[in-house]
C-alpha cells in the first residue's frame, strides 16, 4: 500500500483509489472539476517518487518532466511526495467580460477579452478561476480572427459556476483564466477529409468554433454537424448554422430531437441519426462533444463503422461529484 505525502502529513493509499480519493478520504481538498483526467483542475506535482505515465496523459511534455501529474486519474505504485503547483509553471491571465447573452432556457453565451495575448485553436477550452477558488471548464466557440473568447455555459442543478455565470456574472467584470487545454480541434493537414461532427447541449460550443474554423481553411471535403437534444428549447444557434449551410455546398447541419415533438426537426438522437446515414467511416475525421455516455458510445461505434482511432476527438462534458458541470 502505497503513502502519499501532502503538507508534511504522510496518508495510506488504498489500491483502488486515486491520489485526489485518498487525500479527499483524510480531509485534504484539491481542486478539480471533472475527476476524469480532462480539465487538469487537480495537477500537482510529485517531488519524490514517479507518477504512473497514465497520469500525465494530455499534459505538455515540459509539464510532464518536471513530475506533473493529474490526481483524479493517479494509482499510484510507489510512494509520493506531492506538492501543489508552481504559479510560475501554469500561468494565468485576466480577461474581461464583454457579453453575456442568453441562447435559450439554460445555456448562456459568455464573451470575454484577454487582457494578453491568448493563443488557440477553436474546440479547446479553457479553466475559468473564480476568486473562491472555484475552477471550471468551457470549451471555446469562437476563432482567433473574432477578436475574444466565446464560451457556451450550460446551467445543471446543483452547478455553482454556471449559476454564477448565469445570475450575478456581469459585463466588465473580470475572471481569471488558464489554458488553452485539448486537442478537440481542426487539422488542417486533409482538406479533402470528410468530417462528421456530434454534439449534444453545450457541446456544440466547440463543434462550432471547428466548423468554422474549417471553412476558414478553405475545407473542401464534406462536413456533416448533428446536433440533438430533447426538446426545441435544447438547440440553439439554428440559424446561423443554416446560413453556413447555405453558403457553403460542403456544410450540412442536421437539428435533432429525441422528445415526443420534434418541431419539424430530425426525429431521434443525435448519434444515431449520424451513423445511419454514414454507417461506413473509413477516412473520416470524427468530433464528439457533450454528455459524456454519448460521447464514450459514439467513440467506440465509430471506431468500429472504420473510423481511425487516432482521428476520433472525444470531449465528454463530464460532471463534478455533486453533478455540477465543469
Amino acid at each position: 500500500m502505497p503513502n502519499i505525502t501532502y503538507a508534511e502529513h504522510t496518508y495510506a493509499c488504498r489500491s483502488d483509489e486515486s491520489v485526489l480519493e485518498c487525500l479527499a478520504r483524510h480531509g485534504v481538498e484539491l481542486s478539480s472539476s471533472c475527476r476524469a483526467g480532462v480539465c487538469q483542475t487537480c495537477m500537482v506535482k510529485a517531488t519524490s517518487g514517479a507518477p504512473p505515465s497514465e497520469a500525465q496523459k494530455g499534459l505538455k511534455p515540459q509539464l510532464q518532466q518536471q513530475g506533473y501529474f493529474l490526481a483524479c486519474i493517479c494509482t499510484p505504485a510507489e510512494d509520493l511526495t506531492v506538492g501543489a503547483a508552481d504559479e510560475a509553471d501554469l500561468p494565468r491571465s485576466d480577461a474581461t467580460v464583454m457579453d453575456k447573452t442568453p441562447f435559450n432556457e439554460t445555456i448562456v453565451r459568455l464573451r470575454l477579452k484577454p487582457e494578453s495575448a491568448f493563443d488557440y485553436r477553436p474546440g479547446q477550452f479553457i479553466n475559468l478561476h473564480r476568486d473562491d477558488g472555484l475552477i471550471r471548464s468551457y470549451s471555446i466557440a469562437s476563432l482567433p480572427r473574432d477578436g475574444y473568447l466565446e464560451l457556451h455555459v450550460e446551467h445543471i442543478a446543483g452547478g455553482r459556476m454556471s449559476a454564477w455565470i448565469r445570475n450575478e456574472l456581469a459585463a466588465g467584470e473580470t475572471l481569471q483564466i488558464d489554458g488553452p487545454h485539448g486537442d478537440c480541434f481542426y487539422i488542417d493537414s486533409a482538406p479533402e477529409q470528410n468530417l462528421l461532427l456530434i454534439g449534444t447541449g453545450s457541446g456544440l460550443a466547440p463543434l462550432y468554433g471547428i466548423v468554422r474554423d474549417a471553412l476558414a481553411h478553405g475545407h473542401r471535403g464534406q462536413i456533416h454537424l448533428f446536433h440533438g437534444g430533447r426538446e426545441r428549447g435544447k438547440l440553439y444557434l439554428i440559424d446561423e448554422l443554416k446560413q453556413l449551410a447555405e453558403q457553403h455546398d460542403n456544410m450540412f447541419y442536421t437539428p435533432c430531437l429525441s422528445g415526443p415533438d420534434n418541431h419539424g426537426f430530425a426525429a431521434g438522437r443525435a448519434n444515431e441519426l449520424a451513423l445511419q446515414q454514414f454507417p461506413k467511416l473509413d477516412g473520416w475525421r470524427v468530433y464528439l462533444c457533450g454528455h459524456p455516455e454519448m460521447v464514450n458510445n459514439t467513440k467506440k461505434k465509430a471506431f468500429l463503422a472504420g473510423a481511425n482511432f487516432d482521428q476520433i476527438h472525444a470531449d465528454p462534458f463530464t460532471f463534478s461529484e455533486a453533478g455540477a458541470p465543469a
